[in-house]
């Protein structure tokens, strides 16, 4: 029996028995799948977007105060054959959600002919870095609302305007998994989005969504004000704990995202990838 890549099917002999074609869920519906990135215009996001248009989605980025280059990420995309739009958003804001929410619904409408998306990647944050013994509660307050309180309710408020099938994907940290001094508050809500991502991927299993976690390692943007970027010491350190010895870059990352918003990833849900190039193993 013999598997072509394109779902045909034949035994023996296609003249003999027949032939049956076999189509996937895309090859069933022609229509291009969208993409919502948050915190899309620069670093991480920047790159999940490129690396979704990549691999054939229109793209949706938003931005908090970065709109010129949110509009070179959709110059990027639209360069390349793709149908991109960016809109702000701050999502420490769970007030603004609902005009968001609507600014969002007239762009499907009237940018990309349709009225949902197919898949929300949960990216945008800001780095903090304190001691637990000089933790405020305005800087956890600040954390809270980016790293959680809006990935949660970003992410109810988004799942009725998300075609079945889809899928969600939030960004985490490698530092659920290994302990960095100063990063307490940042670590504890991002293992609390790996529990939340859990419960999507249990609760919305009957449409179809699929939920997963990419937890980056540590990565040379301008995240946490270039922290990493800018030390080379910092970087020499990173190095001789990783497998791969050397810090990661963006694009060690979007290519895992885009991954997870193809039919080639639609039986990995309810996962926590970590792409770290293995650091502390």
């Amino acid at each position: 029996m013999n598997f072509a890549n394109n779902g045909l099917i034949a035994a023996n002999s296609a003249s003999a028995l027949g032939i049956i074609f076999v189509k996937t869920n895309q090859q069933m519906d022609n229509k291009k799948k969208i993409a919502l990135v948050t915190g899309g215009s620069r670093g991480l996001g920047k790159d999940m977007a490129l690396r979704l248009a990549q691999k054939g989605l229109d793209v949706i980025v938003t931005y908090r105060t970065k709109d010129q280059e949110a509009k070179d990420v959709v110059a990027q995309i639209e360069q390349g054959g793709g149908k991109a739009t960016a809109l702000s958003l701050d999502t420490g804001v769970v007030s603004s959600f609902d005009g968001f929410t609507g600014q969002l619904t007239q762009v499907l409408r009237d940018h990309f002919n349709t009225e949902k998306i197919d898949f929300l990647v949960n990216n945008a944050g800001h780095g903090g870095y304190l001691p637990v013994t000089e933790v405020t509660e305005s800087f956890f307050d600040d954390l809270m609302n980016v790293h959680f309180k809006g990935v949660y309710f970003l992410t109810q408020k988004l799942l009725p305007l998300m075609n079945d099938g889809g899928g969600i994907v939030n960004i985490s940290s490698g530092l659920t998994r290994v302990s960095m001094p100063g990063s307490s508050v940042y670590a504890s809500l991002k293992t609390a989005v790996e529990t939340f991502t859990r419960y999507l991927a249990k609760e919305l299993g009957t449409r179809g969504i699929r939920a997963n976690t990419v937890a980056p390692g540590a990565i040379m943007t301008d995240f946490g004000n270039a922290r990493l970027r800018s030390s080379e010491e910092m970087q020499k350190q990173i190095s001789s704990v990783t497998a791969l010895g050397r810090p990661g870059v963006a694009e060690d990352i979007g290519g895992v995202v885009a991954f997870l918003c193809t039919e080639d990833a639609r039986w990995v849900n309810a996962q926590r990838i970590e792409a770290s190039g293995g650091m502390m193993v």
